[in-house]
């Protein structure tokens, strides 16, 4: 537990899962297919971040997403006619796959039209969400279910209110391909307190080497903020900004604390890191593991021996 006196803050319940981007770097697989529905082994991305949102007990999840996004909607959907075929092949390993995801939780679904930014997505989230914290989830970063990130972060806003960022130290020279903390230690080897953030600043402009990565636990004094927030880096709105203001300014809507993630993440968003993603969730599965790590060996020392 979080030290300091308890406090009561509402519960959360509400996941929103920005979804809305375009994929260029995956081109031309992501040209008529959301980026989000590449697999990683057998399992769309983004449905790793759904089980993600209702394994800590966010069951409303919302979907921020844009044009040709219809697989996204259409993959947590029933599909009739491929369950009655596996039905009648009694198929029931498959069809229970199939299922799953359409039972993971109760998914509503936003277009962002505009492509205005991270911040303009989330300030989409607004007439659903309400007058209460709820969870952002980048679908970018696929976090392990061994390692309980999003509950830790819940459990730090319930104890201390405002909101959570997670974090995750990097390199020096990694740091301008993220938002960056200026942090304070607390109590918690885990917690820091957020002073400030500086959007993808270069290795001198940095704070810290704290980076800020896809899991956010809000106050929703963050739409307000977020409605008068200016265009910034890459004319877009950038949620970097906002956290910034709530940091600066307690009486807006409370503390910002980071938690210091160190456990297992893999990056969806970059195609080398998408392909070592694959690898390592492969050769971690009970029913693929053994016999790809033995080819996985074996392909690695041929290579070696070739050079």
């Amino acid at each position: 537990m979080v030290s300091g006196m308890s406090q009561s803050h509402p519960r959360i319940s509400k996941a929103v899962i920005p979804a809305a981007g375009l994929g260029t770097r995956f081109l031309p697989a992501t040209k008529a297919t959301p980026k989000e529905m590449l697999p990683v082994v057998d399992k769309p991305a983004i449905q790793y971040v759904v089980e993600e949102a209702v394994a800590a007990g966010l069951d409303d999840v919302l979907m921020v997403t844009g044009r040709n996004k219809r697989p996204l909607e259409d993959h947590f959907d029933r599909n009739y006619e491929l369950e009655s075929a596996l039905g009648k092949k009694g198929d029931a390993e498959r069809l229970a796959k199939v299922q799953e995801s359409s039972d993971l939780a109760t998914m509503h679904y936003v277009r962002q039209g505009d492509p205005k930014g991270l911040g303009h997505a989330v300030l989409c989230a607004a007439p659903h969400v309400g007058n209460e914290p709820f969870a952002v989830l980048l679908g970018d970063d696929l976090i392990d279910p061994r390692d309980p990130l999003l509950q830790r972060m819940i459990e730090v806003q319930q104890e201390h209110g405002g909101s959570v960022i997670a974090l995750m130290e990097v390199a020096p020279e990694q740091i301008h391909l993220y938002g960056s903390a200026a942090v304070e230690a607390t109590d918690d080897t885990d917690v820091v307190k957020v002073g400030g953030l500086v959007e993808k600043p270069t290795a001198e402009e940095a704070p810290s080497h704290y980076a800020v990565i896809g899991r956010y636990v809000l106050d929703p004094a963050v739409f307000d903020i977020l409605r008068k927030t200016e265009p910034g880096r890459g004319g877009e709105i950038q949620l970097t900004d906002a956290l910034q203001q709530l940091a600066a300014d307690e009486k807006v809507g409370g503390p910002v604390h980071g938690v210091v993630f160190q456990g297992r993440r893999y990056d969806t968003g970059d195609r080398g890191d998408y392909l070592r993603a694959i690898v390592r969730l492969a050769c971690e599965r009970e029913d693929l593991g053994p016999d790809f790590r033995t080819w996985l060996r074996r392909y690695v020392t041929e290579e070696m021996q070739q050079r």
